[in-house]
């Protein structure tokens, strides 16, 4: 602990933000980071705390707290201060494949978790993260690493996202000779297609990938398995195959008038964007358009968020986000104690920028679509939305939805995007492979297990644990990396 009292001496600070009303103006990154000196600063408020829940990653009463990947943070955070940049980098990279990923778009379970948060201000992990791996980059410190010693052995991921790249690399690492086949036309999954690029640039992501190339990493783009490939080429030209698809399938809305022209699911709506944008800048037009609309946003999570921010971008008409739960509080409540993630109302950027464009928060909680409009034309006009409250039968106890009676209302609405999340794997690629699905259509495994119900055929990720983190994904690809390596090989020597 290089600093005992840093965390009484300094402030907690983060980086710069560009005015909302300014950077809608583009599609960029809009955060400029601290310098090297201020953050080390940052470092110095690490309390390097007995008990460093920040990395514990450990469930507490079915919550899990701090980082799932157990990264070494009072470490670092010590190194930084220090100003021990390389060695910084050396101690992030053991646990975290991609901490250019994770400092972008992790929602920071380890500051949550941070024991200064306690009783003032978390230390600043999340940047303290990108500060040193954008450093390392910067010097030339991430660097490709060919294994010297091969296997012979070939494994296939299907799917590019994080857990599919995580599982890669280490793989590589070990000797195996690893291809990875990507349905899309670009690499990286929901990092490329899901997430905004005001979130992450790709070129992030583009840069990273460029060295696992190097490393010795196959990529195939436009390979869709299951379809445009048969599983069974898979199965006989490949000692092992990791199914690491992602939770692809939309979660729809069921209300009258679900056929209107101008109803997207969130997931294609961004899509189109991103293409577009770096196919050419968005002047092909190629893409589905919120300009001058009303847009109607269903779903009050990090999707919807996204979806609203775009939205604005694009320079919608209106915006309004529908959220079925209660506002959460703005502060824990008893039963929501620290470390515990807290459960609060979060106003993210998305709807920042609404509040400064449309001067009100774009959210309608405890509410609900009941129909869509439609004029003549099949096209959606409005969306027919009403209030619900959430009462406990007495009989069995579960909460349930109920209208509130003479609450209904009529939006206007030229778009609807639902961002409702994600039901689990596509059947076609399951059932392709020929293995078991659970109740919520995850690909079936035993407890603590990433083998599949069929021979040599593993999974990870999103199709694995259903909808999650980009830092669990992660963490899915390091550890299925070590269940295929110690099927390969008999034992394994990964971390």
């Amino acid at each position: 602990m290089g600093k005992p009292t840093g965390f009484m001496e300094y402030n907690r600070a983060t980086s710069g933000c560009e005015a909302p009303t300014d950077r809608i103006n583009n599609f960029n990154e809009f955060h400029a980071p601290l310098s090297r000196k201020e953050q080390q600063k940052q470092g110095a408020r690490c309390m390097s705390c007995g008990v460093p829940f920040c990395q514990s990653g450990q469930p507490i009463k079915g919550m899990v707290v701090g980082c799932p990947l157990n990264n070494l943070i009072p470490e670092w955070n010590d190194l930084v201060f220090n100003g021990q940049w390389e060695e910084a980098a050396r101690r992030l990279l053991l646990t975290n494949n991609f901490p250019e990923f994770t400092s972008r778009v992790c929602p920071a379970l380890c500051e949550k978790a941070c024991t200064c948060g306690l009783n003032g201000d978390a230390v600043s992990v999340r940047e303290n993260e990108n500060a040193i791996i954008e450093n390392a980059f910067e010097i030339g410190l991430i660097k490709p690493h060919r294994p010297s010693v091969r296997t012979g052995k070939h494994v296939a991921i299907v799917g590019s996202g994080p857990a599919g790249l995580a599982a890669a690399t280490q793989l590589n690492k070990r000797g195996h000779l690893v291809t990875v086949f990507e349905r899309e036309d670009r690499l990286g999954g929901l990092l490329m297609y899901g997430i905004p690029n005001m979130k992450i640039e790709k070129g992030i992501i583009e840069r990273r990938i460029d060295i696992m190339s190097q490393e010795g990493i196959k990529f195939i783009t436009n390979t869709d398995i299951g379809k445009r490939q048969k599983a069974s080429k898979l199965l006989k030209d490949f000692d092992a195959v990791i199914l690491a698809c992602g939770a692809s399938n939309p979660r729809d809305i069921n209300a009258p008038g679900r056929d209107a022209k101008g109803i997207y699911f969130a997931v294609d709506f961004l899509k189109s964007t991103t293409k577009s944008l770096l196919k050419s800048e968005l002047r092909d037009g190629d893409f589905i358009n919120a300009k001058d609309k009303n847009v109607v946003v269903i779903g009050g999570g990090d999707t919807g968020n996204d979806c609203v921010g775009t939205s604005i971008r694009h320079g919608c008409k209106s915006v309004v986000q529908i959220e079925m739960m209660p506002k959460l509080p703005d502060q824990r409540t008893e039963k929501n104690p620290w470390p515990q993630w807290p459960m609060v109302c979060k106003t993210d950027y998305g709807q920042e920028e609404a509040i400064a464009v449309f001067g009100h928060d774009p959210r309608i909680y405890e509410t609900t679509v009941k129909e869509f409009i439609k004029n003549e034309a099949g096209e959606l006009k409005a969306v027919k939305v009403v209030k619900v409250k959430f009462v406990t039968d007495a009989e069995t106890g579960r909460r349930q939805m109920q209208e509130v009676e003479g609450s209904e209302q009529i939006i206007d609405a030229d778009i609807v995007l639902i961002a409702a999340g994600f039901l689990g794997a596509q059947s076609y690629v399951t059932e392709s492979f020929g293995v078991d699905v659970n109740g919520r259509t995850n690909v079936a495994t035993e407890p603590g297990s990433y083998q599949t119900s069929v021979e040599k055929v593993f999974t990870a990720g999103d199709m694995h644990r259903g909808q999650s983190l980009v830092v669990w994904a992660i963490r899915e690809g390091r550890e299925v990396a070590k269940a295929v390596d110690e099927y390969l090989m008999g034992y394994t020597n990964l971390r």
